[in-house]
């Protein structure tokens, strides 16, 4: 059994906020690279000169690459021979209270839904927690913008309607989003489980890295194809047209029910942020 003290996932909480709203991966800067030089159409390529050209400028002046710094998504991977001294939950958001401030960081969560008070230190943090062999604690936080999460949808397919139903939705869940999600977008889509965890899928599969495919074939050639058909959509850019819609698609699946097909499409925009610390 490993002791883990709580102030260090506070103070690992605290970097990683920072960390993640005002530095890309370079996983997404090498795919932006690589669209700027493969897109054709003039005010698509301006676009993205002008968005290579901002997380640039964030990283050298360790600023925000976005203004809305978003709801701070914290997922935990415990090890089952850890022990944590102190509140985990209070220590999570002791975290994002202290990176926000010091990052000078936007608060956008509200206390309650309905009444609207900002809480004013951006917590509670959405935090998600998997049990996982071993004795360490394996973090990433990953903040969240709502511009790209309003555009997530949910639907309960039918077993019928089978791989070809969730292409149709998944292209129509993009389609409707159109420019509202700041495109180029990465799309997260879980297929399986129930309503609640085809959600959760689809916001984990944003944290997959976008030059990773699926490991199942079937699957990373499904996104593949997906990824393929997105982009011929035309919305381009800022949703002014151009072939440079979505930086990738990630799915992740998970064992369902014989008389279900739930999938959830959690769209992100190309600022899809996550910084990942292991205790």
């Amino acid at each position: 059994m490993r002791n883990i003290n709580a102030q260090s996932i506070t103070d690992t909480v605290r970097k990683l906020c920072i960390e993640a709203n005002c530095h890309l991966g370079k996983d997404i800067k090498d795919r932006l690279d690589e669209m700027y030089h493969q897109e054709t159409w003039p005010q698509a390529k301006e676009i993205l000169a002008r968005i290579i050209e901002n997380y640039q400028i964030a990283d050298d002046a360790n600023v925000p690459v976005c203004q809305d710094t978003g709801a701070a998504c914290v997922f935990l991977k415990i090890g089952q021979d850890v022990h944590i001294d102190g509140d985990l939950t209070d220590a999570v958001n002791e975290g994002v209270r202290q990176g926000y401030a010091e990052g000078y960081l936007r608060k956008s969560v509200v206390r309650d839904p309905l009444d609207r008070v900002n809480t004013g230190d951006n917590t509670p943090a959405m935090l998600y927690t998997e049990l996982v062999p071993g004795e360490n604690i394996e973090i990433t936080v990953a903040p969240k913008g709502f511009g790209s999460e309003n555009m997530s949808q949910i639907k309960m397919l039918r077993p019928s309607d089978g791989v070809e139903g969730v292409k149709r939705f998944v292209l129509q869940a993009v389609e409707e989003a159109g420019p509202n999600p700041c495109p180029p977008i990465v799309v997260g889509v879980g297929i399986g489980g129930t309503f609640d965890k085809a959600a959760y899928m689809a916001k984990k599969a944003l944290l997959r890295n976008v030059d990773e495919s699926n490991e199942n074939p079937f699957y990373a050639d499904l996104e593949k194809e997906l990824l393929e058909k997105i982009n011929q959509l035309g919305i381009g850019p800022q949703g002014l047209g151009g072939k440079t819609t979505a930086l990738a698609v990630n799915i992740e699946t998970y064992p369902t029910h014989i008389a279900g097909l739930p999938v959830a499409v959690n769209i992100n925009c190309h600022v899809t942020r996550h910084k990942t610390e292991v205790l």
